[in-house]
């Protein structure tokens, strides 16, 4: 029976801080991708001459498919090697990239879409591997401080960048603007990375079984929550075939991870309370960070009519910052004396004094009334994604790296998946609520001249204020349920320096 033997290791020196910083170069891209062609789709349709439901699509089979390539990446990786795996995925998602706008038809181009998701989905987990098999102890956190910038400072950074290429360029750029950077990126792991030889013999024992459950499991189930709420989820058999059926899949699938001899995903590592935990907390602080970029520049947009550039600023205010506030997070959770848990809870508090001031939004709120809790979030998120990769990660071994990338990577991904699909589902129910009862206290009050020609936009603005309110009441309350696990769950740490 074939053993795993871990890699050879290998000296830390400037080719592999090169190598680190292309592999966080070419996953900002795909993170950028994804967001800013998500927030400039309308654009794109317009420009396509597409429906709405053709654009959801479009977001759909993207995120299914990089979803489903975050989770068996790791093992491709560990197979064809890490350098020659992470310079394919990086060609091909620019390659991608470049034609898409160029597609002849929709079919093409959703056919493109579907590809470059696997070649995109399959860079986050490289990221992480690299971090963890080639950084030393002393600076490990440094190194997952920069794969936090993909939870936090890309995702934030999207919504201006669709603003710049939509008003001032071409919508194209949408796609183009990934592909300059990928060379970049490229020419970076080729030299920094050192190259591991193939070990085809672990085809001998692929999990087959696993590839065939998995893949469609999880392309199901990320298809049936992006489209459920508009195809009325059950009710329709395209969700009931892709929720129904990718759930049923779904425990198949792990049900054969476990006693697999070369699985993908690790079953047995989630009796690590601190792995757990870390998964399940950072389910939830995705939801809030989900919401904390999508609820403005919808509040906004609506309300005052912005235009993605005109948030840009919002979100800027953000990302920013995360260039400092990660590495000095890092820096915080590397020192001894402080326990990685409370920094945690702190970030945590932080994101949740955000939604509680936001909440207090009116329709006269313009940007400048978002800066001041913007700033409470640069310093929220990274102290909310930093100590969770310390808790997940710290202990590992090597060889157990691999299966920790992909777990966190997926969970990660079907995180965001969940998030939004929640958000919408909040947000539409809401709004029905709301404008029913504006309408029937509209209708109890004989002495309103309702023949203004604006009242039912005033209603409208009125029912997204009041809705928007309610979501960052429950992204408060998912922040703060995060804080109540803490000081039961996840046991105390120490930084990777001092275990060395």
């Amino acid at each position: 029976m074939y053993k795993r033997q871990p890699p050879a290791p290998q000296p830390f020196g400037p080719r592999i801080v090169v190598g680190l910083l292309g592999v966080l170069l070419a996953v900002l891209c795909a993170g950028l991708n994804e967001m800013v062609t998500k927030m400039a789709m309308a654009d794109i349709r317009g420009a396509l001459h597409i429906g709405a439901d053709e654009g959801s699509w479009l977001v759909a089979l993207y995120s299914a498919t990089s979803v489903s390539a975050m989770a068996f990446a790791p093992w491709c990786a560990a197979t064809f090697s890490l350098r020659r795996f992470t310079l394919c995925a990086i060609g091909a998602f620019a390659l991608l990239g470049l034609l898409c706008p160029l597609a002849p038809n929709l079919e093409t181009l959703m056919a493109l879409r579907t590809l470059q998701g696997f070649a995109g989905g399959a860079l986050p987990p490289m990221l992480m591997s690299v971090a963890l098999r080639f950084l030393p102890p002393d600076i490990k956190l440094y190194g997952l401080a920069g794969y936090a910038l993909t939870a936090t400072f890309g995702p934030s950074l999207g919504v201006p960048l669709a603003g710049v290429w939509t008003e001032y360029v071409g919508w194209q750029w949408a796609f183009w603007q990934i592909i300059a950077p990928s060379l970049l990126a490229m020419a970076c792991v080729g030299w920094g990375l050192p190259q591991d030889p193939l070990r085809l013999e672990r085809f001998r024992q692929l999990d087959w079984r696993g590839l065939l459950l998995g893949l469609p499991a999880i392309c199901g189930i990320v298809i049936g929550l992006s489209q459920g709420e508009r195809l009325d989820w059950f009710a329709s058999p395209v969700i009931a075939l892709s929720l129904g059926g990718g759930l049923v899949l779904l425990a198949l699938f792990l049900i054969n991870e476990w006693s697999h001899p070369l699985p993908f995903f690790k079953l047995q590592m989630l009796a690590n309370r601190n792995l757990t935990h870390s998964l399940v907390t950072l389910g939830g602080v995705l939801v809030v960070l989900s919401g904390v970029i999508i609820l403005p520049s919808s509040f906004l947009a609506q309300v005052q009519g912005y235009r993605p550039v005109q948030t840009g600023p919002v979100m800027l205010l953000v990302a920013i910052p995360q260039l400092l506030t990660l590495p000095l997070t890092a820096a915080l959770c590397n020192l001894r004396a402080v326990d990685c848990r409370w920094v945690l809870a702190t970030g945590l508090a932080l994101l949740a004094a955000t939604c509680l001031g936001a909440s207090q939004l009116t329709g006269d709120w313009s940007r400048e009334n978002f800066y001041l809790l913007q700033l409470l979030q640069v310093f929220g998120q990274p102290m909310a994604v930093i100590p969770l990769l310390m808790l997940a990660t710290g202990g590992m071994t090597p060889q157990d790296g691999p299966f920790a990338s992909a777990w966190f990577n997926t969970v990660k991904g079907l995180a965001s998946v969940v998030a939004g699909a929640l958000i919408e589902v909040l947000t539409l129910h809401r709004l029905h609520l709301h404008s029913t009862v504006l309408v029937d206290g509209l209708g109890n009050a004989p002495l309103l001249d309702d023949s203004l020609p604006d009242l039912a936009a005033r209603l409208h603005q009125q029912a997204v204020v009041l809705t928007s309110a309610d979501l960052y009441l429950c992204m408060a309350g998912v922040a703060l349920a995060m804080i109540l696990l803490i000081p039961f769950v996840p046991t105390r740490i120490y930084p990777p320096r001092a275990v060395a």
